[in-house]
């Protein structure tokens, strides 16, 4: 199997910048009810990875500015290390912990991030809808909550040379431990969704918005053969069980979390301890210092469209270089 050749230090700069065009513009009439298609979806690309395999890179919720800055920062470092691939991102709490805005939408555009996906927070700020109803733009809602529910609940992202087939997103939301947003059942909405796909074979890494492990590991087992991918997110916490399970289905309870770990999952520790010891409100600020990208990278058999391979991805950052101060430097 050929091998992605390593990047220059000075290629992974310029990285941000390297788009390939998009292949074709293709009819929307071929996913008449997900209305989730990009026709004219572009890819970051570094160098161009073996025609029968593509890599995917997954990362964990993207939190506030800590996380936005790490993110910044450490991109050029996954290029250097898994050369070309599809790079999503879940970027639900990058507005200070809870919600997306379209600034920060086209910020991570503009970082390199191929689509994002969004779980209980999705309308924490009301301006990402827009985006959300745009067939042109990689970012859509979970899947399974209500008909009513505004936004595309599908990601198609079209080929290219880091990944020479369409690949398929789409999240669903857990329904264990959940209030915050009623979803729908996610076993149903995730037959329906593999169901309406064009294609007879196709890519599709679903994403497990879920506080339960075992929902998502449920989860993971029902699409096991069916899916390249279900990768899990929302606790913001990363679990050490990244395998392939029998039928080709790449599987991770959570894939962490891109943001402050000296925090308690990306909150101001003092604040969420005075919260638990008066049981009185308190308001959670962002946490700061210990950031890391965290996530996970999944190689898949282009073919078979079943995964190979699964790697977790845990960067942290360098708190010497841009965009962080020294002054955070710790021994």
């Amino acid at each position: 199997m050929a091998t992605s050749s390593r990047l220059s230090k000075e290629s992974s700069r310029k990285f941000l910048t390297l788009r390939c065009s998009a292949l074709t513009r293709r009819s929307n009439a071929s996913l008449p009810n997900l209305t989730g298609e990009n026709p004219w979806e572009a890819c970051s690309v570094a160098s161009v990875q073996s025609m029968t395999t593509g890599r995917i890179v997954f990362l964990g919720d993207i939190n506030g500015a800590p996380g936005r800055m790490v993110l910044e920062q450490q991109l050029p470092t996954l290029r250097e290390r898994y050369g070309a691939f599809r790079l999503i991102a879940n970027a639900e709490n990058a507005r200070n912990g809870s919600g997306l805005t379209p600034d920060l939408y086209e910020t991570f555009r503009r970082f390199g991030v191929d689509a994002m996906t969004l779980g209980d927070h999705v309308y924490r700020d009301a301006r990402i809808v827009a985006a959300l109803e745009d067939p042109l733009k990689p970012i859509a809602r979970p899947a399974n909550l209500s008909a009513r529910a505004q936004g595309k609940r599908l990601i198609r992202l079209s080929a290219c040379p880091a990944f020479s087939r369409d690949l398929f997103v789409f999240t669903l939301l857990g329904r264990v431990h959940m209030p915050s947003l009623l979803a729908n059942d996610p076993f149903a909405c995730a037959d329906e969704m593999l169901q309406a796909l064009p294609e007879r074979n196709p890519i599709v890494l679903v994403e497990a918005h879920m506080e339960a492990t075992s929902e998502k590991g449920a989860l993971a087992r029902y699409l096991d053969g069916r899916v390249a991918a279900v990768l899990g997110t929302h606790t913001h916490v990363a679990t050490a069980d990244a395998r392939v399970l029998r039928g080709g289905t790449a599987f991770m309870t959570d894939v962490g979390m891109t943001g402050p770990h000296d925090s308690v999952i990306g909150r101001n520790p003092e604040q969420v301890l005075r919260h638990f010891t008066s049981g009185m409100h308190v308001p959670f600020e962002m946490g700061s210092g210990g950031e890391a990208v965290q996530g996970a990278m999944v190689e898949v058999n282009l073919e078979t469209g079943r995964a190979m391979s699964i790697e977790r991805i845990d960067l942290p950052a360098d708190h010497t270089r841009a965009p962080f101060r020294t002054m955070h430097t710790r021994p």
